[in-house]
């Protein structure tokens, strides 16, 4: 049993009680499940069979350009290719695209595509599909999620029917990564220059395979693309998404060999399901992260010294235990784990009270000081963050009271407003993509006002350099920047957990969350046989 310290697992109970609305996780102390983040081998791949996946939500968005949840990703990836796809460690590789370079600035780039590519149709998928998919999902007026997620594209040109050019607003290194995103879908041209609707009802892509029946709420349907450009792939004669919004039935129904992959299991579930004969548990660590907020512009926040103290307060071990209920890891105040590449291993910051109420003393708080921290309701683990923090920061001088609010207040009055409030983020394609997204002074999501101008020039230079040697210095500059200087402080990152029947084969839990290459997927001779 981890403790935190300064306050016993009874106290710590009892104190987190006095939180009105508080759904309080159990203490669940150390998990060491014995899983891993692939199924089994299986042998060589086979080919036929019907592979059932179950998800706990609606893919209720059927055009893979506005695609928004796990579920409606999974869809778009059956169904759709892009110019890149991402690896288990997060890397571009082909998928239409053949191959590509970049001019020696890193602000063009030539993509050449696969021979013979056609759409679900049968007609040709050619560079002119590419630069209409592209330019659609740039185009405000459609709202894709992709627009601020693929890349500073300045423009996107075809040379010819197999040559895709790719202008950026100045050098980026991380743009075949970034192309990998899940909206980045190509369509036909035809449809994304002005015929998007169609999209709600029928699926016209170049992916592994191809819509039979789409039933949002319930079922939806796909069946081997038998013109896919690998003809080794995919293995699965169909695939069937079947829709369990609860979680106990879900389980249920894996167990009962109802289904045969669980594309995201509960924490509450995954010990059961762990135990459970014929099931392999799939657990693989990610870059999902909760975080604590400070605004570096205002009292008391823009004095370092307070940031620091309260970072000397996390027992982030204990973290790990009470809010992530042991399926996680310990973080230390940066955004990057050991799911990213370029990231710095620094030794883990522990509790220290008596240096914490010296930095507070320093900082003018000699008596300590009184904090109000905001927490949504959702996910509920925000709340376990802020209660295991209020608790935690008691010795070393903070008092903080923690607010929770319904997620729709939080988005409207504290989200990028806020001065102390609890974030939740998932991972990122890229180092460069989340600090982009929330740290650089030019952030989308500048939620601490840190503005660090030595961050800012190290991401930059980050960014614009291909050379891995000179990114892993720059990005560890950043991270030790970050580390010492908490704009917030980030100490639990989150596993990602799901399950899957032992005849399943060459499926690969992704740490992204968003990505799940079921092309690859087999099923051995133990799968029991659907039409």
């Amino acid at each position: 049993m981890c403790a935190m310290k300064g306050v016993n697992r009874r106290q710590f109970i009892a104190g987190s009680t006095i939180l009105t609305g508080a759904a309080l996780l159990p203490w669940s102390g150390n998990v060491a499940a014995a899983v891993s983040s692939a199924t089994g081998s299986g042998g060589s791949p086979r080919k036929g069979g019907v592979l059932r996946i179950s998800v706990d939500q609606a893919a209720g968005m059927l055009n893979p350009q506005q695609a928004r949840v796990n579920p409606e990703y999974l869809v778009a990836e059956l169904l759709y290719s892009g110019l890149t796809r991402l690896t288990q460690d997060m890397k571009a590789e082909a998928d239409l695209a053949a191959s590509w370079t970049a001019s020696d600035d890193l602000t063009q780039w030539t993509f050449i595509l696969r021979q013979n590519l056609s759409f679900h149709d049968g007609s040709a998928c050619t560079s002119a599909d590419v630069v209409a998919s592209l330019n659609a999902i740039l185009d405000p007026k459609n709202a894709s999620p992709g627009q601020h997620n693929i890349g500073p594209i300045k423009t996107v040109t075809a040379p010819d029917a197999s040559t895709v050019v790719i202008s950026t607003d100045g050098p980026y290194a991380d743009l075949p990564v970034m192309l990998a995103y899940p909206d980045a879908k190509i369509i036909p041209a035809a449809i994304a220059g002005g015929q998007l609707e169609r999209l709600s009802k029928e699926a016209i892509g170049t992916g592994p395979f191809r819509l039979v029946s789409f039933d949002p709420e319930r079922l939806i349907v796909v069946e081997r693309n038998p013109h896919y450009y690998d003809p080794s792939r995919p293995h699965l004669d169909r695939v069937e998404v079947v829709v369990y919004p609860d979680a106990i039935a879900e389980g249920s129904a894996l167990i009962a060999g109802d289904t045969d992959l669980m594309l995201s299991a509960a924490s509450t579930e995954f010990a059961r399901l762990s135990k459970s004969s014929g099931i392999v548990p799939l657990r693989v660590p990610s870059g999902q992260f909760l975080n604590v907020n400070m605004g570096c512009d205002t009292k008391p926040f823009n004095d370092v010294r307070v940031r620091q103290a309260l970072a000397l307060c996390v027992d982030r071990k204990a973290t790990v235990d009470f809010v992530a209920e042991g399926y996680g890891t310990a973080g230390n105040d940066t955004p990057l784990n050991t799911a990213y590449p370029y990231y710095l291993n620094e030794p883990l910051k522990a509790p220290d009270y008596a240096k914490a109420k010296a930095l507070l003393k320093d900082a003018g708080y000699p008596d300590g000081i009184d904090l109000t921290l905001i927490a949504s309701d959702k996910p509920s683990t925000r709340t376990q963050l802020g209660i295991a923090l209020r608790e935690m920061a008691k010795p070393g001088g903070f008092r903080i009271k923690v607010q929770t609010m319904a997620h729709s207040t939080y988005l409207d009055q504290v989200w990028k407003k806020g001065n102390f409030y609890v974030g939740f983020y998932n991972m990122q394609p890229t180092p460069d993509a989340v600090f982009s997204l929330l740290y650089t002074s030019t952030a989308s999501w500048n939620e601490t006002r840190w503005n660090n101008a030595e961050f800012d020039a190290a991401v930059k230079a980050a960014r614009e350099t291909a050379d891995p040697a000179k990114r892993t210095v720059l990005y560890g500059k950043a991270q030790k920047l970050m580390h010492d200087d908490v704009p917030s402080l980030i100490p639990a990152f989150f596993d990602l957990l799901a399950a899957g029947r032992d005849y399943v084969a060459g499926y690969q839990l992704h740490p992204r969350g968003a990505v799940f290459r079921l092309d690859h997927v087999w099923l051995t001779a133990k799968a029991p046989t659907r039409k």
